[in-house]
């Protein structure tokens, strides 16, 4: 059995986009930029919308808001809510992104989704 760890740092979008840094995140920074974990974005409904693991959480995430090749380039706009959860160890963030993705089916996990 995985027991998913409980997130360490959870933030959300703010309804007065001039006042948020980064993609309507204020609190963006409470990311940490050197440690590596296990992140998830979730919509208003908080439903899974897409889990991903770093090395570099925050460059990561930053990442996915920014690049044209993310799976979510065309609906970030959905997130509402960022969770992250410090994990060190690679080979369990593999095993979480896939445990969460397929057990929450997040919306724009496709490649790491298994249908059964």
């Amino acid at each position: 059995m995985i027991t998913i760890p409980k997130p360490d740092v959870t933030i959300t979008k703010q309804s007065n986009p001039q006042l948020s840094h980064i993609y309507g995140f204020t609190d963006f920074h409470l990311i940490s930029r050197e440690t590596g974990g296990i992140f998830m974005f979730y919509n208003s409904k908080d439903e899974l919308l897409f889990v991903g693991k770093a090395r570099k959480l925050r460059p990561r995430i930053k990442k996915h808001f920014e690049d044209t090749v993310s799976p979510i380039k065309n609906h970030r706009d959905e997130v509402a809510k960022i969770e992250v959860c410090l994990v060190g160890d690679p080979l369990h963030r593999e095993l979480y992104e896939i445990y969460i993705a397929n057990k929450f089916g997040a919306k724009y996990n496709a490649d790491k989704v298994v249908s059964g």
